[in-house]
């Protein structure tokens, strides 16, 4: 008994080494590898031979930038990696830093750690102004008046993307009100976005943050609306190795000093408008000061 109790100590200590070691790696390396999700603007997004852009990756930037005081002339290696992947990666070692809109739950606090929160937001759904009579008032505070297009009839079907954390949400209302509505998955926002506008599908579900950008980019923006009811609370961060608090510090310092700054209320200007000084006064009250 004592001969196993001594081995799962010696385990514990091994896996709590192995997990403090990344600011010894990135040292060691010269290079910082920030892993981003791809097709998530306005938060993470890339072009082929571009280095990625967005609110999440200029956060990671930040976040360089401090560990530029421990390591002179740092490196930065930015890895494109899908959700279901990501987090993987940041456990195994592949990347250092993983951002983009990653809500903190825990599930994958299982997996990772988190930095302190870097933006907060909930799901709804992105509606066609002539979309079903029946989803505006699930979605909208104050629905208006306005024409249903008679002419195609209600798929009663919301599309979502496969996998995230807004997937399962939208099961779990759907299932405890026994709704007759289906699901759709799609691989990327894009794709659900094509399917509301060819009216493959009645709504399009995800966190309102990303729904906004996404309505930007649509064939014809004036003609879609964005939920302003909330179905989940969805704390976004920047995901690193467990059992590593010396990395979290310095992750956690950076993000601070920034929030801190003058710098960041222009940044939020730049990526979310109008909404900025709404998100500044959210960040700057869940930070760590």
């Amino acid at each position: 008994m004592r001969r196993f109790l001594l081995t799962g100590i010696a385990l514990c200590f091994s896996a709590l080494a192995a997990g403090a070691a990344t600011l010894e790696a990135v040292t060691e390396l010269g290079t910082v590898r920030i892993g981003y999700i791809g097709g998530q603007a306005p938060f993470a997004s890339s072009e082929p031979g571009a280095n990625p852009v967005g609110y999440a990756v200029d956060l990671c930037d930040k976040v360089a930038d401090e560990i530029e005081h421990y390591v002179p002339e740092l490196k930065r290696e930015y890895v494109e990696l899908k959700l279901a992947d990501g987090f993987d990666a940041v456990k195994n070692g592949k990347v250092d830093l993983l951002c983009g809109a990653i809500t903190v739950n825990l599930e994958r606090r299982e997996i990772v750690d988190f930095s302190q929160p870097i933006f907060l937001t909930g799901a709804t759904a992105l509606l066609r102004k002539d979309s079903p009579s029946y989803l505006q008032p699930l979605f909208l505070d104050e629905p208006a008046v306005r024409v249903v297009n008679q002419r195609i009839a209600s798929k009663r079907v919301i599309g979502v993307r496969a996998n995230t954390t807004t997937d399962a949400t939208l099961r779990q209302a759907l299932a405890l009100e026994e709704s007759k509505m289906k699901i759709a998955d799609f691989e990327t926002h894009e794709e659900g976005l094509a399917a509301l506008e060819d009216y493959k599908i009645d709504a399009y579900f995800a966190d309102r943050a990303l729904l906004i950008s996404l309505a930007m980019r649509a064939r014809d923006p004036s003609s879609l609306e964005v939920g302003d009811r909330l179905f989940s609370h969805e704390p976004y961060a920047i995901a690193v190795r467990r059992n590593d608090a010396e990395f979290r510090l310095v992750v956690d310092r950076a993000l601070t000093g920034f929030y801190q700054s003058d710098d960041f209320l222009p940044l939020l200007t730049t990526y979310f408008g109008s909404e900025a000084p709404m998100l500044h006064t959210q960040v700057i009250m869940e930070h760590v000061p």
